[in-house]
């Protein structure tokens, strides 16, 4: 190319654009409304300033932009791992064992909302809602129920659960001390991230200062106990899910990763005790440049906060692990085929972008939870990425793209901006009293709906390229004898436990829960005595207040 300047070129050679979408003029935007050049040169990377080439770098080295591992995928393949739960445990159990059979490398436990927010499923609030949209897991006999014939020596296991987290992950280890696995082998993730419930999700239980008292006991014990497992899962899917932009979700994710790193230094932890197990879940969403850009960005925030921030020295605390999905919200009803082609673009926007582990989303999950088909067809999306796409091939493959670069840099900088806003308030649980982040989400998911609305936004099938198409067949429906035999189990477990032993297990975690000594132990003491999910939160729900509607929703 000649050796004019971007803006000679624009002049001399670029023709007016077209828009393809009928009320943005000639504006080209990302989703998250950051503007799009028509070309990429070196001069946006001049715009970036000196650090530019220092933030770049390699990959394996601080600020990790490139990938946390010099290699990425050819030292090892992301973990696929495909979120499943549904009707009993004996059903999620059967899907997991199908799942690993056909290739699927760690396990994704979804639980049902009466687990998610600490109701037994006997309990009047669970009435319709059991192992409807997860596995229902209200006692010990349940979780080995779930885990039966699955090494957990050999599988890592990731648990989307946050307000009955602390209680599921005792859970687990009860399993593993059944079947012979020592604690400290254990590997996987408890997602553990409460604050993001009070913004985008919902499923709470107590209020938010003591629920971080929660999470925080989680990294203690997990830190002398269970090394090896990942104490949270930070995540801005959820938040994105509701309608938050790339940008919020970056800023608002590392808002309350930055109050979970505090509270627990407050606690008496040292940030490199616990910074190597901390983890994030992230979306990808259909914009392919903007989300491979946002988790680059990710890296590169991650690694200074902790540095800079926080004094992190080792380098294991400053690097930046996440999960990501592909985008639910996504998903329509209209052309269930299409989805297809946004979760294939979304997953390779989660490998372009090197994503530890990913799951891809299946056609039918906006009518229904997914068939067993069209969850082998999911896997097989990754399996195909993988192994004959060649995109596993070469580490961070668009660094140096001027468009992905700048792009990373725009990212990062509104994200930061966000966060001083935060800081301004008061950190993020202040800000999430106040009811600021929903807001901002509320208003930028106001806005895409007016995108689609009037059509400046195109949703293929949707509000373009409307044609009728025959409805799937074979949707997965939930039988109502599950809830029955979920029920029957809950009512055999109290009736053969003993009493005394669950009511002086109960007694000693009200006692705990008032005082300070990490809830944890006896959380375990509770489950192994047989007290149910329910009647443990129901302790800490005495203690700590049940939690009603913040400000905002």
């Amino acid at each position: 190319m000649p050796s004019s300047s971007k803006d000679e070129w624009k002049e001399n050679t670029l023709g007016p654009s077209v828009s393809r979408f009928p009320q943005r003029q000639d504006q080209f935007i990302t989703d998250s409304g950051l503007e799009i050049d028509a070309l990429y040169s070196p001069e946006n990377l001049a715009d970036a300033g000196p650090d530019f080439q220092r933030d770049v770098g390699f990959p394996g080295e601080y600020p990790y932009t490139r990938g946390v591992q010099p290699n990425t995928y050819r030292g090892r393949i992301w973990t696929m791992r495909q979120y499943s739960g549904y009707a009993t445990a004996a059903d999620t159990n059967e899907r997991f064992r199908y799942l690993l059979d056909q290739g699927q490398t760690g396990l994704s436990v979804a639980f049902d909302l009466p687990t998610q927010i600490g109701y037994d499923s006997d309990h009047v609030l669970a009435k319709g809602e059991v192992g409807k949209v997860g596995v229902p897991i209200c006692s010990l006999a349940d979780m080995e129920a779930l885990l039966e014939g699955i090494p957990l020596d050999k599988v890592s296991t990731s648990m989307t659960i946050n307000a009955t987290a602390s209680i599921l992950l005792c859970l687990y280890i009860a399993v593993a001390k059944r079947q012979g696995v020592s604690a400290d082998t254990l590997t996987g993730t408890i997602q553990n991230d409460i604050l993001k419930e009070y913004i985008a999700r919902g499923t709470y239980a107590y209020p938010p200062r003591p629920s971080m008292r929660l999470v925080v006991d989680v990294f203690k014990y997990c830190a002398e106990n269970v090394p090896r497992w990942n104490t949270i899962s930070v995540s801005g899917y959820h938040m994105r899910e509701a309608g938050a932009t790339a940008v919020q979700e970056l800023a608002f994710t590392f808002a309350d990763a930055i109050e979970y790193v505090q509270a627990a230094m407050d606690a008496g932890l040292a940030v490199d005790d616990f910074g190597p197990r901390l983890s994030f879940f992230f979306v990808a969403q259909n914009n392919l440049f903007e989300e491979v850009a946002k988790f680059r960005a990710a890296r590169r925030m991650w690694a200074r906060i902790m540095k800079e921030r926080f004094g992190a020295k080792d380098p294991r605390s400053m690097m930046l692990r996440f999960h990501t999905q592909t985008a639910g919200v996504s998903l329509t009803a209209q052309q269930p085929d299409n989805n297809l082609i946004r979760c294939t673009v979304q997953a390779l926007a989660a490998v372009l972008g090197g994503s530890q582990s990913l799951h891809v989303n299946s056609r039918d999950e906006a009518l229904a939870l997914p068939t067993e088909e069209s969850v082998q067809l999911s896997l097989r999306t990754q399996q195909i990425l993988a192994f004959e796409s060649g995109t596993a091939d070469v580490v961070d493959p668009l660094g140096g793209s001027y468009y992905v670069e700048s792009l990373t840099d725009k990212l990062e900088e509104e994200a930061l901006k966000y966060l001083e806003r935060i800081d301004g308030i008061g950190g993020a649980v202040t800000a999430i009293e106040q009811g600021f982040q929903v807001r901002e989400i509320a208003d930028a998911a106001y806005q895409h709906r007016q995108e689609v609305e009037s059509g400046s936004r195109t949703i293929v099938g949707v509000n373009q390229f409307v044609t009728e198409s025959e409805p799937l067949q074979g949707l997965l429906r939930v039988d109502e004898r599950a809830a029955q035999e979920q029920l029957s189990r809950l009512a055999q477990v109290r009736e053969k436990r003993d009493p005394a032993a669950v009511q002086a297990a109960l007694a000693r975690l009200d006692e705990v829960a008032r005082g300070e000594e990490n809830t944890v132990p006896v959380i375990l003491e509770c489950v192994e005595a047989n007290c149910t999910l329910g009647e443990i939160c129901q302790v800490f729900r005495g203690v700590f207040g049940d939690q009603q509607e913040l400000a905002g929703f």
